[in-house]
């Protein structure tokens, strides 16, 4: 059994992640490429859609985040869902059918509607939604009408408790529609949420078969994210670890041990770097790289884990990663065109590491089409500040 160092997996993720220090410099990366990066990574966290176009920019030597929103709304190579834990991510519009059939596969929790709705209701909805949404962007309220003329009124009372308010009862098959490829995510209309159809960013789209599909994305999420455990997958997923442990058992996977505890990897997929990991990064919110690597005692070590992880989760401060490993936490603040980034490290840079900070926070300033300056000293905000 092959037997590897911590250092030997972070050197593969951070290649994998495109996050090793790199000589292309290209200035002309088109939209194929962002798609084939947030394809590689298992989708960039889009909650923030500023941490998502930072997230997918570090990875694409010479992009901006006009590039990433092109690639998005315009040539349509991303697509904006739900993804990993039923959360919003950027997706490569080529994986749509790999998505829907998975994300339809994993253990529904029985309560998800809430009771809102019956089984058949739900299917009422779905199918009202993907007659709606077929060739238009709609707000959730006009959402709301096209789903109660092709249903009912029922399907447009007033009985689901959110936020202090209560929304229709259709919404609450919401879930099901994105995991299903039923709805994604349209551009805003101001400040307007809009939904549409997948199949207008992959024509001809149809979900792939469950038991095919969950074992690409195990395949995926192993080649980016391994060597791992069922318990890792289970927790970037949000799935049982029972069922994620049958899943990896049902699969062609080699088995390995990181620093002695056996992880997994794809059949085959056993080569490893002889380098050591490098570099200087400042992950933003929810980066990918963060989340879904593991151990977390080795990726944020020490002080990281009080410092940048909280109650153990991760992605709740943007990290300053130094050789792959966690090694303080930042913040930006807007002004106009000028960025403003404060990085707080967990320990002494030198004066090489800080000439790769500075490079990089000037980085993340062409990304986010500003111009950035960097203060070290003590990030005083909170998570999601």
């Amino acid at each position: 059994m092959i037997d590897l160092s911590w250092a030997q997996v972070s050197a593969r993720r951070l290649h994998r992640h495109a996050l090793a220090p790199s000589t292309d410099q290209r200035a002309d990366p088109d939209t194929d490429a962002v798609a084939g990066v947030v394809s590689t990574m298992c989708g960039a966290h889009a909650q923030v859609a500023s941490a998502a176009e930072l997230s997918v920019g570090l990875r694409v030597p010479g992009a901006t985040r006009a590039l990433v929103r092109q690639a998005l709304w315009t040539d349509r190579t991303l697509v904006k869902s739900r993804g990993p834990r039923g959360t919003v991510h950027l997706l490569a519009a080529a994986d749509l059918p790999m998505w829907a059939g998975a994300l339809s596969a994993l253990p529904v929790p029985p309560a998800e509607s809430g009771g809102l709705l019956t089984p058949e209701q739900t299917e009422q909805v779905l199918a009202a939604i993907a007659e709606a949404v077929a060739d238009a962007e709609l707000t959730t309220a006009e959402l709301t009408e096209e789903v109660v003329a092709r249903t009912g009124p029922w399907a447009g009372e007033r009985v689901m408790e959110a936020f202090q308010d209560t929304w229709p009862r259709w919404i609450a098959a919401m879930a099901a529609a994105s995991r299903s490829g039923v709805i994604c995510f349209g551009p805003n209309r101001g400040r307007a949420t809009t939904y549409t159809s997948p199949a207008r960013w992959l024509p001809g789209f149809v979900p792939l078969a469950g038991r095919a599909a969950l074992a690409d994305l195990v395949r995926r999420y192993l080649y980016a994210y391994g060597p791992a455990t069922p318990a890792h997958f289970a927790r970037w997923m949000a799935v049982p670890p029972g069922w994620a442990t049958s899943l990896f058992d049902a699969l062609d996977l080699t088995e390995v041990t990181v620093a002695g505890t056996p992880s997994w990897v794809v059949a085959g997929d056993t080569d490893f770097p002889d380098d050591q990991p490098s570099g200087v990064r400042l992950l933003p919110y929810f980066d990918a790289y963060a989340v879904g690597c593991h151990p977390r005692d080795l990726l944020f070590p020490g002080a990281a884990a009080e410092r940048a992880l909280a109650r153990g989760q991760a992605g709740n401060h943007p990290v300053l990663l130094v050789d792959g490993t966690v090694a303080g936490v930042w913040h930006s603040r807007r002004s106009g065109r000028t960025i403003h980034i404060t990085v707080e490290p967990l320990r002494a840079l030198g004066a090489g590491r800080r000439r790769e900070l500075a490079e990089e926070v000037e980085r993340v300033g062409q990304i986010l089409e500003g111009r950035a300056t960097l203060t070290v000293g003590t990030v005083s905000v909170g998570p999601h500040a």
